[in-house]
């Protein structure tokens, strides 16, 4: 099927990664011990998926698939979105994961398409990104449990940040040192989710290391080190870009210093919430501005309140990481619930901008 898909029509595929984003965030409350209203008969143990192939697999194949302007590709993020209400449903054991996956080969071969349109690293480095993701649905499906495929889960959201940003990099391009250095450490990163299933004495240690080198280079390579000292949402993107690396950076440390991700300990709680809440969401915060005008058409204008859940964020996390390398259940419990307030007014000040930016296009006001 050919054209694009109407903007009107994008929206209920946005919602449905919304409604998947609080029944994830819901069972999340439930695991720390919060009696949050988790939608249908989803578990806690559904937080993960919900949040991960839910979630952001619905936005961000959603994005890919107004990039693509197909409306097969809008297979994918229909799949994930649904996948996602089959397990708040109760339906965890097959159906949810069997649309998660499909979603997911959905997204890989529009993420093909993109190569084949774009031969480039970055675009290259988006194809792996939906592979991991695929690869880790497939697992899952047969019967893998989620700490076993979490590695390939949590490389599909890095290398699809890293492969963006790699993009935007255009306007102030690596050295060839530098790219083939990215080059090297994506290749790195994809050995270190195989290494993850390894029993071998050590291997588990690759993955955060190279987490660890990703944060470093992106850290000296983005363009938002330059962009932090202008103004407005410039500005703002900026903040949001680098204080991202710095709890990647933070989460890998946590991460080596227990050996790699072994489940059940308190670094691999507190690592893998450093790097999903504090590097990935705020990327979203960060990139929310750029990606909802593209893909629904509407204006979001700035403003300065946009750094209130970027700084509700960042302070749970602090709170809560503390909480959990320390052992404190109601410092953990109180940073988790704060986390969800900063995702929740996260959503609400989208919204409202949303809402501004329509009436000042009724009032015929510039941007």
């Amino acid at each position: 099927m050919s054209g694009d898909l109407p903007r009107l029509w994008r929206v209920p595929l946005l919602v449905l990664g919304m409604v998947s984003l609080f029944g994830g965030a819901a069972a999340g409350l439930l695991r720390i011990g919060w009696m949050a209203p988790l939608p249908g008969t989803a578990s806690v143990l559904d937080h993960g998926p919900l949040m991960i192939g839910a979630f952001f697999g619905t936005v961000i194949s959603l994005e890919r698939a107004v990039a693509l302007g197909a409306r097969w590709a809008y297979s994918a993020p229909l799949c994930a979105g649904l996948g996602g209400l089959a397990l708040l449903a109760g339906l965890g054991n097959t159906t949810g994961p069997a649309l998660l996956f499909a979603g997911s080969l959905f997204m890989l071969t529009g993420s093909l398409q993109v190569y084949r349109r774009q031969r480039a690293l970055h675009t290259l480095t988006l194809v792996f990104g939906a592979a991991g993701w695929a690869a880790g649905n497939a697992l899952w499906l047969t019967g893998f449990s989620i700490p076993a495929v979490a590695p390939l889960w949590m490389a599909f959201l890095i290398l699809t940040i890293a492969g963006e940003r790699l993009e935007l990099s255009r306007f102030l391009p690596p050295s060839p040192v530098a790219s083939k250095v990215f080059t090297g450490i994506v290749m790195l990163l994809l050995t270190g989710t195989l290494a993850a299933f390894s029993t071998v004495p050590g291997a588990g240690l690759l993955f955060p290391a190279t987490l660890l080198a990703l944060a470093v280079w992106l850290l000296k390579q983005d363009i938002a080190r330059r962009t932090v000292h202008q103004k407005a949402l410039t500005r703002f993107i900026a903040v949001c870009l680098l204080s991202g690396y710095v709890w990647l950076s933070i989460g890998a440390l946590i991460l080596l210093s227990a050996g790699g991700l072994v489940p059940g300990t308190a670094a691999y709680g507190a690592g893998l919430h450093a790097i999903l809440l504090g590097f990935v969401f705020a990327m979203v915060f960060g990139h929310a501005p750029i990606i909802f005008p593209a893909i629904l058409g509407v204006r979001l204008p700035y403003h300065p309140l946009f750094y209130v859940p970027l700084l509700v964020l960042h302070l749970s996390l602090l709170l809560r990481v503390a909480g959990t390398l320390t052992a404190e259940a109601q410092m953990r419990s109180m940073g988790g619930a704060l986390n969800a307030v900063a995702l929740a007014l996260f959503v609400f000040g989208m919204v409202v901008s949303v809402v501004r930016g329509a009436a000042d296009s009724g009032r015929g006001t510039q941007p």
